[in-house]
C-alpha cells in the first residue's frame, strides 16, 4: 500500500515541481506552454510562493502533485501525469478546503474537461465564463461554499 503524505513546500522541491506542473498543465489543457522552464521557475518563485500556501503531495516520498492556495482561492492544483484517479488531487483539494475561510474560487480552462469534472464532483459550481488573454483561451470560474454539514464532519 502506497503512503500519500502532504508536506509544506520546501525549495528542494522546485527542480522537480516546475517540470511536473508544466507537463500536467500541457496534458490537461492540450497545448504546449511557450514559456521557458526558467520563466516558469521565476513565475513560481515570484508570483505563486509569496502569496500562497503551497503543499506538495508525496507518494512513497516521490513528488506527485501540489496545490497553491489562499484562504479564499486556489491558484494552482496539479497532479503528475499518470497519477490521476488515485486520490491525490482530492487530498490536495481537501487541504485547501480545510484551510479556507469557508469558500474558495478558482479558474480553469474551459477545454480542461477532466479538471472541470473533478471540481464539479467536489462541490464547485461554475459562476462565470470568460477569456484568458495571455493564453487566448476560454476559462471558467468556479466557487465552492462550505456547508454547515461539512463543518461538522
Amino acid at each position: 500500500m502506497s503512503a500519500l503524505v502532504l508536506a509544506d513546500y520546501e525549495p528542494r522541491f522546485a527542480a522537480e515541481l516546475v517540470p511536473m506542473w508544466r507537463a500536467s498543465f500541457e496534458h490537461g489543457v492540450g497545448i504546449v506552454d511557450p514559456h521557458t522552464l526558467a520563466e516558469q521557475h521565476a513565475f513560481f518563485a515570484n508570483d505563486v510562493l509569496p502569496d500562497h500556501a503551497v503543499k506538495v503531495a508525496l507518494l512513497d516520498q516521490a513528488l506527485c502533485g501540489f496545490v497553491a492556495a489562499t484562504p479564499e482561492s486556489i491558484n494552482q492544483l496539479y497532479v503528475r501525469v499518470g497519477h490521476s484517479g488515485q486520490g491525490i488531487g482530492t487530498c490536495l483539494l481537501e487541504w485547501a478546503k480545510a484551510q479556507s475561510s469557508g469558500s474558495l474560487w478558482l479558474y480553469t480552462f474551459a477545454q480542461n474537461t477532466n479538471a472541470r469534472r473533478f471540481y464539479e464532483r467536489h462541490g464547485f459550481t461554475m459562476v462565470a465564463q470568460g477569456y484568458e488573454p495571455m493564453w487566448k483561451l476560454a476559462d471558467v470560474k468556479y466557487l465552492w461554499l462550505r456547508t454547515r454539514d461539512a463543518r461538522q464532519s
